[in-house]
């Protein structure tokens, strides 16, 4: 090992440590800086540092397209996406990046040291050798697909693709519930940069595998786009939701080779899984299902691998899974069965479970606040369900505001929380300044509201402020 140096376009000297053999990607080597706090990465190829369009990518991503430059909301961006810090042109072309933060590194196990890539965990086979530590529960996975269609929203909403998500360029940290969107510097500019790459095989779109013996640039062939992003998030959140793929199932496409019969079953002829009419394709054992997930998340998922599989602008944007993602957050339920794998199971319809993935039942009838809207003066509709319990529930303005929304730049003050007292449910006012009882008396901060079937409280008299009308459902 020895410690050399390169030099940025902005004139900054980087120090990186070389050694024999440096981890590869498909496009880069990757050498760590002697403290170990960045990496910096050289291209492989040497006619790169010779490519103008990819100088104009890696100044347009550094440059106009960083979000970790946002002065609001920077550094919320900085923990979503390993983003890089500079372009690198000398000793060759290359870019600067932050090290991914500790967790995502295995801490314990026969894996120690190694990233936590998403199949580790997405595959039950895989999970088997994970210590219990390092498996996360699964509402630490719900939280991880917020996060990643987060992500992915804010790179489409500034017009850039990431063409390449995968198991392998979000890293996750289930036992923390985090993630990190990696390989920034080959993001997808419609109309100004071509890929560079197809995809990953499992998660590159149905209309890009189906065209790949195309000319490169015969019109017909489709290359990653937004669009094709957003198969691969629907890939990427079926799986850390249900631990499956969603279109590798049973069916045979072709007899005459196992590599014919992927790459039908994953492009030209993909079926889903959970196809409602077709079920061709279905495992024999399949649940817990995506009806099991509410009816946002199974809308959602309906919308991607029926409707959208084959039929691109079908699919759902990822504001909306993330939309859907954060409605369904507030219908988790801790699960109390002994031996259940997943400890949250998503609480909807009329009662009270079963959980789907041990078919426990919550002891005893289970509160939700039915949320409503004012439209018009005293005209209230539903807007929102928030299912209570006693294991950490926070009220948030999101709960409490309709036009406040979860997002980056969302204040997380925690303004009230529930908790179970003599058998009473409770809601515990921390900083609410207008709460009112059913009664229309103020409850001030540090006293509470007893929530009783139909007794219709103010959480804030504020605009926007919503109406909760308390709902109890049976076991």
């Amino acid at each position: 090992m020895s410690k050399r140096s390169g030099q940025t376009k902005d004139g900054r000297t980087v120090e990186y440590v070389e050694v024999p053999d440096p981890p590869m990607g498909g496009m880069k080597k990757v050498y760590f800086s002697p403290d170990r706090s960045y990496v910096v990465a050289f291209f492989h190829d040497p006619q790169a540092a010779a490519d103008a369009n990819r100088h104009a990518r890696l100044d347009a991503v550094l440059g106009r397209f960083n979000p970790t430059t946002d002065p609001e909301a920077g550094e919320y961006w900085k923990k979503l996406f390993c983003w890089p810090t500079g372009v690198l042109n000398r000793p060759t072309l290359g870019v600067v990046a932050p090290a991914y933060p500790p967790g995502y590194f295995f801490e314990t196990g026969p894996f120690k040291g190694k990233e936590k890539k998403g199949k580790w965990f997405s595959s039950p086979k895989l999970r088997s050798y994970l210590p219990e530590a390092e498996r996360g529960d699964w509402r630490n996975y719900f939280q991880i697909c917020i996060l990643i269609s987060r992500a992915v929203r804010r790179l489409h909403q500034a017009g850039l693709a990431h063409s390449d998500l995968s198991c392998n360029n979000v890293l996750i940290d289930p036992s923390r519930g985090l993630s990190v969107v990696i390989d920034i510097d080959s993001l997808v500019v419609p109309g100004m940069f071509p890929p560079d790459v197809l995809g990953t095989p499992g998660y590159i779109a149905p209309e890009v595998l189906g065209t790949t013996h195309l000319p490169v640039r015969d019109p017909k062939r489709v290359h990653p786009s937004a669009r094709t992003d957003q198969h691969a998030l629907a890939v990427l959140i079926y799986e850390y939701l249900l631990f499956r793929h969603p279109l590798r199932g049973p069916k045979i496409y072709s007899a005459a080779s196992a590599e014919e019969d992927e790459h039908l079953g994953l492009g030209a002829k993909a079926t889903f899984v959970e196809h409602p009419t077709d079920r061709s394709n279905r495992p024999p054992d399949l649940r817990p299902t995506v009806a099991d997930l509410g009816p946002q998340l199974a809308d959602l998922f309906g919308r991607s691998f029926v409707a959208g599989l084959h039929a691109p602008d079908k699919r759902p944007g990822a504001i909306e899974w993330e939309r859907g993602l954060v409605k369904t957050w507030d219908l988790l339920h801790p699960c109390l069965g002994p031996k259940c794998p997943s400890k949250w199971f998503v609480l909807h319809g009329t009662t009270a479970g079963p959980c789907p993935f041990c078919g426990a039942k919550p002891p005893g009838p289970v509160p939700v606040l039915r949320l409503r809207k004012e439209v018009r003066p005293g005209q209230w509709l539903p807007d929102a369900n928030l299912v209570v319990h006693d294991a950490g529930l926070g009220l948030f303005d999101w709960h409490v505001l309709a036009n406040v929304f979860p997002g980056e730049r969302a204040d997380r003050t925690r303004r009230g929380y529930f908790a179970r007292h003599q058998g009473k449910w409770l809601l515990v006012n921390e900083g609410l300044a207008s709460l009112t009882s059913p009664a229309g008396s103020p409850v001030p901060p540090g006293a509470a509201v007893e929530l009783k079937p139909g007794a219709a409280f103010r959480l804030s008299k504020e605009p926007n402020g919503r109406l909760a009308v308390p709902d109890f459902l049976p076991g």
